[in-house]
């Protein structure tokens, strides 16, 4: 499965006002791994940015006067993330931003070229209902190293953004796993009762042993230490 991580810098909040993307960054994923097949642009929207939101990204007028108009990069960005799903946080805002740049270039929506979006702020307030949902809030919950981020930046932001929705969806793929695929499926489907079958036992090795740990550490902070796993080895 193909996923585009996006996030976009703008001149303002509001693409019916006249504002402008000025960065865009994508970042692939297939199959849950990060493929480092990215796409990266400044880019010139011909008007300054207010100065509210110079104080956020800190992309000047003047840096950006020799980058491309977003029409000049438009087929190249509809190209990339073609049929694939997007991941997003606060989608709405956007998808607006660039179904307006988009239209200005004369190309359809970005429905229109991609199979979904997925809304990761969305996705936080169901996980995480009353708590402060932004990427930094979501970065030091889920153990996310945000460090490096002085100021917010398209490509940076996407990139953090891809190691929230791994931790957010840890453990996922178990529970959408067709079971037909997987050799007890078929064993099963072929009529074997797999008790009878004298399976071999592989012992997990020390650093597998240190990893697992280091998985339900993060799960049980994730949840606000809510798992049950610590409570069980307490009382064993």
């Amino acid at each position: 499965m193909r996923h585009v991580i996006l996030d976009t810098e703008t001149t303002g909040l509001s693409p019916d006002a006249g504002h402008r993307v000025i960065e865009i960054g994508c970042i692939e994923m297939v199959d849950r791994k990060l493929t480092g097949r990215n796409l990266h642009h400044y880019l010139n929207p011909g008007r300054d940015s207010d100065p509210e939101a110079l104080k956020v990204h800190g992309l000047t007028t003047e840096f950006l006067g020799d980058k491309p108009g977003f029409e000049l990069i438009a087929t190249e960005l509809v190209d990339y993330v073609r049929g694939a799903t997007l991941i997003i946080h606060n989608a709405p805002f956007d998808v607006g931003f660039l179904n307006k740049e988009l239209s200005r270039a004369g190309i359809g929506p970005l429905s229109e070229h991609v199979a979904g979006v997925i809304d990761t702020l969305t996705m936080a307030k169901d996980l995480y209902p009353g708590r402060r949902n932004g990427l930094d809030a979501l970065c030091e919950r889920l153990g996310v190293d945000n460090s490096g981020r002085a100021l917010h930046g398209a490509l940076l932001d996407a990139g953090l953004l891809a190691d929230v929705y791994i931790a957010m969806t840890r453990g996922q793929e178990a529970l959408l796993m067709d079971v037909s695929h997987t050799p007890g499926g078929q064993l099963a489907a072929a009529g074997i009762d797999v008790r009878t079958l004298d399976l071999p036992v592989i012992t997990a090795r020390p650093d597998e042993v240190a990893e697992h740990q280091a998985i339900l550490k993060a799960i049980d902070k994730a949840s606000g230490g809510r798992t049950v796993w610590p409570r069980e080895a307490s009382a064993a």
